[in-house]
């Protein structure tokens, strides 16, 4: 399938000339929706760029190393995509760097790809990166979106614009082929040193496309988008991209925190999500439902039952279609209210979403579509879509068109097409690990469901093998497990030991009001997970679930731990997945009072 030989920074003139917007990006500052039109992008965006050739930057031979790299640390803003566009502009290469990135990985990051110039946006990150200046010999200068004491203001970078740069920055546009590199991003990766994903202008649009006409993404000039996954993530870099060649507004969250109330201020069509925050959604919404008492309560329930049952592939009959019904209209729609009540589509991805949630969502009329794919295919493999028999729940859909798919005999997912990687920076090496004959070897386990559906079953790097010699494979029983409301967080362990074993947070806030209504006293977390009657509450519940599995996937033995895994406290990477290597580590000393 041939996809369109567009260089990401088209998008500008693609737009103008289809769909010009009065409100291309928008985000609030001081407390209001500020607006910037595609016209103004453009303009903001080409004096950027003859900024930047002011300061020295340039493409020089369009290759990999002879390209200058411009790293950004920032939170979603309209500022990171005018930095995007006017670095792909003049040849040279972006390379985002999540914000909770630590110095050590940091500094890691700058000298390998030997970082010129770094744009940051607030006064922490200034900091952070200033902290490290002595220890990147590339580096010449920082500067930050905020008005920040002492570091120079990306708007003296525009300011350096003369009409001749203006000129030269048109004339090199001319000169970028989409072969050229546009991005290279490195994966924090759950072990091990940051890899440098390179990808070009060919491997994001022919991603881009391919997803636009698989999902389908039609040119919606007419609706929006708010956006707060990071923009360092290809996942939403991706998505962003989509929703420009499709006249579609973005809005950006002004953080993760204020999410609730953007949703309602904005109002949008759609957004990006992580699994981890469709379960906060849930837990907040079931946290109130708790709150009801009488009839109410009893008919959230009842609607949230019915919801867990629906199936999009097979029709529950017109009872059960009328119960749903009014349950839709009773209570759901005030689901849908809470979201901006105009809400067409959810698309998850970078992490497996629980089936429940699926069934729950959809079945309330929220439709959430599951995606899957990794840095290294730009990012999309396959979605779930909205034509019929286009998605099932369980999975993450059916591969998108215009690419090959197939599994290796250990059931590895492997993809080939325009959207793979040209490799890691600086590292034949790994790429020859992973780039055999064409083929990306995804380190993903999946089997077909229906001969349709990709379902991925788990990390190839994290099955394991019990001292018995049975492999158990840990996502799907901590999937499982997740779905109790009194389940936060797990990872299942047993690494050549005898018995599979499980670390579990808790959902406090489930477990507070569960003693409350038992008369056990709450104190604090620690008192709470070391509580007797606790322990005998998570024993039934893991006991519930162990029906589900093979005796050797059972898991006999659990501690729970008293604090949540975060990314501020190292359990998790910025994309919300657990980092296993790290939590076994840290909490080794309860493994080893599991198998004691």
């Amino acid at each position: 399938m041939e996809f369109p030989t567009y260089r990401l920074f088209d998008t500008l003139a693609f737009q103008l000339e289809k769909f010009p917007k009065s409100d291309m990006l928008s985000a609030k500052v001081n407390g209001s929706w500020q607006h910037h039109s595609t016209a103004d992008v453009q303009a903001i965006a080409n004096r950027f760029s003859a900024g930047l050739l002011q300061l020295g930057v340039s493409g020089n031979d369009f290759t990999a190393e002879g390209s200058d790299k411009i790293a950004i640390l920032s939170n979603n803003r309209p500022e990171w995509i005018f930095t995007d566009l006017a670095v792909q502009q003049i040849g040279a290469i972006l390379t985002p760097i999540y914000p909770t990135t630590n110095p050590l990985e940091l500094e890691f990051i700058l000298n390998d790809a030997q970082v010129k110039y770094v744009f940051v946006s607030d006064v922490a990150l200034f900091e952070k990166v200033n902290a490290l200046k002595g220890k990147v010999p590339s580096l010449l200068g920082i500067y930050a979106f905020d008005e920040v004491p002492g570091a120079s203001n990306y708007k003296e970078v525009l300011n350096m614009a003369t009409d001749a740069a203006l000129q030269q920055v048109e004339a090199i546009k001319q000169t970028i082929s989409n072969n050229h590199i546009a991005t290279i991003i490195y994966t924090s990766g759950t072990t091990g040193t940051p890899k440098g994903v390179m990808l070009s202008h060919a491997n994001l649009i022919s991603c881009i496309f391919f997803s636009k006409w698989s999902f389908p993404f039609e040119d919606a000039p007419q609706t929006k988008v708010l956006s707060f996954l990071p923009l360092n993530h290809i996942f939403e870099k991706c998505v962003s991209y989509i929703y420009m060649f499709s006249g579609i507004s973005i809005y950006y969250a002004e953080s993760l925190d204020t999410i609730g109330d953007n949703l309602k201020e904005v109002q949008p069509n759609g957004f990006t999500t992580v699994p981890r925050l469709l379960e906060k959604v849930f837990e907040r919404i079931m946290a109130k439902g708790n709150e009801l008492t009488g009839i109410k309560r009893k008919l959230f329930y009842w609607s949230v039952d019915l919801a867990e049952k629906y199936d999009n592939l097979v029709d529950g009959g017109m009872l059960y279609n009328m119960k749903l019904a009014i349950a839709r209209k009773l209570v759901f729609s005030k689901w849908k209210e809470a979201l901006g009540g105009h809400i067409s589509y959810i698309v998850t991805g970078g992490a497996a979403c629980q089936e429940k949630l699926m069934r729950i969502f959809n079945g309330a009329g929220i439709p959430v579509y599951e995606g899957y794919g990794p840095t290294e295919n730009s990012p999309v493999i396959s979605v779930n879509r909205k034509e019929k028999c286009g998605s099932k729940y369980g999975t993450v859909g059916p591969p998108i068109k215009g690419i090959e798919v197939k599994l290796a005999e250990d059931g590895e997912i492997l993809v080939k097409g325009a959207t793979v990687m040209l490799g890691y920076y600086k590292r034949p090496d790994l790429t020859a690990e992973v780039l055999i004959d064409g083929w990306l070897h995804t380190g993903d386990i999946g089997v077909w469901v229906d001969d349709k559906y990709l379902k991925i079953t788990d990390r190839k790097k994290e099955l394991f093998k019990t001292s018995g010699g049975k492999y158990v494979a840990p996502q799907p029983i901590e999937n499982k497990l997740k779905e109790s409301p009194f389940i936060e967080q797990v990872v299942i362990v047993g690494s050549e030991r005898k018995f599979v074993g499980a670390l579990i947070v808790p959902s406090f806030s489930a477990l507070k009001e569960w003693m409350k209504e038992k008369g056990i006293t709450y104190t604090t977390n620690e008192d709470a997970v070391n509580n007797p009657k606790v322990l005998e509450l998570y024993r039934d519940l893991v006991e519930g679930f162990n029906k589900l599995f093979n005796h050797v996937e059972q898991v006999k033995k659990f501690e729970l731990l008293p604090k949540e895994w975060s990314i501020e406290t190292g359990e998790m990477t910025p994309k919300m997945s657990l980092k296993r290597k790290i939590i076994m580590e840290k909490f080794k000393d309860a493994i080893e009072r599991i198998y004691s």
